[in-house]
């Protein structure tokens, strides 16, 4: 059971980043690079396929790989908007296979296998604790802000989006005491720093690597981030619909939980376009600072496993 918690504790501050690029010197292409921390590892994504490093017991790192088929490559999953959700479809997914699949090489003692029902069992539940930290407990905090200082409309949907950043940032900062999680937001640390080492075109070393800065422009929880604050703009006029049509409370919560597909596309091209030029690194700077949460400084094994990881990734091993 502590295993399973800590695989959703981890995968639901979806500590991933996606698409660092820089050119390859040998061909003169782009290399799309992502990575996420897994427990004692990271896991890499390169063009063509995954590659995961994992800390053993003993010492040594375990290194394995599958393929990258990505959807986003194809209509119409490839157009705008749509390429969001697939993207963060295909990150839970690959995800939580690579932290099951850590867990299993880092805690061999302690693991037991998954049945279909484990997992289903905990994809439900992180389900519902996203629903009701982020989706029904905002919407009731504002309701009953609503009725208790008479705000106008627009101040109960602002309020609203207030509550949700505060419950997000609350939530990373409490299960990062937990020091299980610290050691997955060292690995965290670790990716961003070899992939800004790789994306600068620096030398691939870990003692390279940790001379490079843990916060990273396209990382999950800055996209989270966003994402909350897109949440304000998309959520007002369905909520206005909502009540103007007779729903109440659980209408409400319903209308949004639709609409989540729509707030991850929207945030995923704002990510796209902050993260190409120096007026969306300005705009987006702030919310980077959230990093500072969800990273720790890594030791010179940790960029050692995460460099790993990259080569996997880069078939370079």
């Amino acid at each position: 059971m502590k295993i399973r918690l800590l695989q959703i504790f981890a995968l639901a501050a979806n500590l991933f980043t996606e698409e660092a690029k820089r050119p390859a010197a040998e061909t003169g292409q782009r290399l799309p690079v992502g990575g996420q921390a897994v427990i004692e590892g990271v896991l890499m994504k390169g063009e063509a396929r995954w590659g995961l490093a994992v800390r053993r017991p003993g010492g040594d790192i375990f290194k394995e790989h599958w393929p990258n088929s990505s959807r986003t490559k194809r209509l119409p999953w490839k157009l705008p908007l749509l390429r969001g959700m697939v993207v963060m479809c295909e990150m839970m997914a690959t995800g939580f296979k690579a932290l099951s699949r850590s867990a299993e090489i880092a805690l061999e003692e302690e693991e037991e296998t998954m049945t279909f029902k484990d997992i289903a069992l905990t994809v439900v539940v992180a389900v519902l604790a996203v629903g009701g930290l982020f989706i029904a407990l905002p919407l009731w905090a504002a309701g009953l802000a609503a009725r208790l200082w008479g705000l106008s409309a627009l101040w109960v949907n602002v309020l609203e989006g207030v509550v949700r950043a505060v419950v997000f940032v609350g939530y990373i900062a409490a299960i990062g005491l937990w020091p299980d999680i610290q050691q997955v937001f060292r690995y965290h640390g670790a990716e961003h720093k070899t992939i800004n080492a790789f994306e600068g075109g620096l030398e691939m070393t870990p003692e390279t690597i940790l001379t490079c800065s843990r916060i990273h422009p396209r990382c999950g929880t800055s996209f989270l981030l966003v994402a909350v604050i897109v949440s304000i703009a998309v959520f007002s006029p369905v909520k206005a619909f909502v009540v103007a049509s007779g729903g109440g409370f659980w209408a409400q919560v319903g209308a949004r939980v639709l609409l989540i597909p729509l707030v991850i596309g929207i945030s995923y091209e704002i990510i796209r376009f902050a993260s190409k030029g120096i007026v969306g690194r300005v705009l987006i700077s702030p919310l980077l600072s959230l990093q500072y949460l969800t990273t720790r400084e890594p030791d010179l094994g940790q960029a050692e496993v995460a460099l790993a990881s990259l080569n996997i990734a880069l078939d370079k091993e």
